[in-house]
């Protein structure tokens, strides 16, 4: 069987899928580096809602997904931007996301981090802002889990300078009862983020961000650093304060920066690895027993991918990632919260499906190819 896929020039080129369903991996713990997957939600494509309305989540779908996550020694990352926060998931719906993600963690023994942020407001006083913070810094603690702060819109906008950063963030951290991640969410996934920690210059921006970090080492766990510059990453990690934990949030060079180097390497919380869960465990797996070569024959080829799901516009890539979900027979329907799933054309979300299934990513290719066929016949292409 073959199929007809359309080319980003409008012609239609022919595409022959794989017919091997995808191996089954070992749940056994990640024991080398901190592995969170950022997880997308599923929509209830029942709901009669609009695109302004709140989010209306298929908890039952969402929830069974964390838990493929968790069986493959994976941790979550959960109501990070991944989730659509601040494009389709507001913040009610975000908080009952926390609540019932943490609950399910408890139930089964998984790992979960929890984002926290201010996007409840669409400005404010600084006061404003950081009581925003502490409104959701709550629910994610009271729920058991570790928080993730995120990067800000409302600092953003309302921020005069470095200082502002450093009052916000040292309010925030001296109150956390237990460490916390830091976010650092560049421009290209948030065009709203831009000057973050008071600067369009980024060299000037990482010494804000080191001395936030320097100033509360104890509690911070860790930095994700969303920044799709691996130099840049690699050149702040090394000057972490002892025990602060890089985890890479570049979704471009991400072998490179878990594998590391001489001097250290980076854990990671990615929103590609909601689709590669299964082949990213796999292959830290390797990278457990030293294997650094084999870790990187896993990962590396995954890369076309991720790059292909997370281009310009960058903050659309959670389209492809629920259209690979789709396909893995994760959800029964490709549905967005927001209506985002129109947010991709039809060419690009070919091609993810082109890549994913030449990676060997689904479960069940034969599946995977009859729902293909079938968003193909609803753009109009024909057998």
């Amino acid at each position: 069987m073959t199929l007809r896929l359309p080319a980003a020039d409008g012609t239609l080129r022919t595409y022959r899928p794989r017919t091997e369903p995808l191996p089954p991996a070992a749940g056994a713990p990640l024991v080398s580096r901190t592995v969170l997957a950022a997880a997308h939600v599923v929509a209830d494509p029942y709901a009669d809602v609009s695109p302004d309305s709140p989010a209306a989540v298929d908890w039952d779908a969402t929830l069974a997904f964390r838990r493929h996550l968790w069986s493959h020694g994976l941790g979550v990352a959960e109501a990070m931007d991944t989730a659509q926060r601040g494009l389709g998931l507001d913040w009610g719906g975000a908080a009952e996301l926390i609540r019932r993600s943490a609950a399910e963690a408890r139930a089964v023994g998984g790992r979960i981090v929890c984002g926290a942020g201010t996007d409840q407001l669409t400005g404010g006083t600084l006061a404003e802002i950081r009581a925003a913070y502490e409104e959701q810094l709550a629910v994610v603690e009271e729920s058991g889990a570790r928080a993730a702060f995120m990067a800000s819109r409302a600092l953003a906008a309302g921020a005069t300078g470095p200082e502002d950063y450093l009052e916000v963030y040292g309010h925030l951290l001296r109150q956390c009862a237990e460490p916390v991640i830091l976010h650092w969410l560049g421009p290209l996934f948030d065009p709203a983020l831009e000057g973050y920690w008071g600067s369009t210059d980024p060299d000037t921006a990482t010494e804000v961000f080191l001395e936030v970090v320097a100033a509360h080492p104890d509690k911070v766990d860790g930095v994700k650093i969303s920044l799709l510059d691996a130099g840049r990453e690699v050149a702040l990690r090394r000057r972490l304060p002892h025990g602060v934990r890089c985890y890479t949030g570049d979704d471009f060079h991400y072998p490179e920066l878990i594998a590391g180097d001489e001097q250290g390497f980076s854990h990671a919380l990615l929103g590609v690895l909601d689709p590669l869960g299964p082949r990213a465990a796999r292959a830290v797996r390797l990278l457990d027993t030293g294997d650094v070569q084999g870790f990187r024959a896993l990962l590396d080829p995954t890369v076309e991918l991720s790059r292909h799901l997370f281009e310009p516009p960058t903050r659309f890539y959670k389209t492809g990632v629920v259209l690979l979900a789709w396909l893995a027979g994760h959800q029964s329907h490709f549905t967005m919260v927001g209506g985002h799933q129109s947010a991709r054309s039809l060419p690009h979300l070919a091609r993810a499906y082109e890549l994913a299934d030449g990676l060997g990513l689904f479960p069940d290719p034969v599946l995977a190819e009859d729902r293909m066929r079938t968003l193909l016949s609803l753009y109009g292409v024909t057998p």
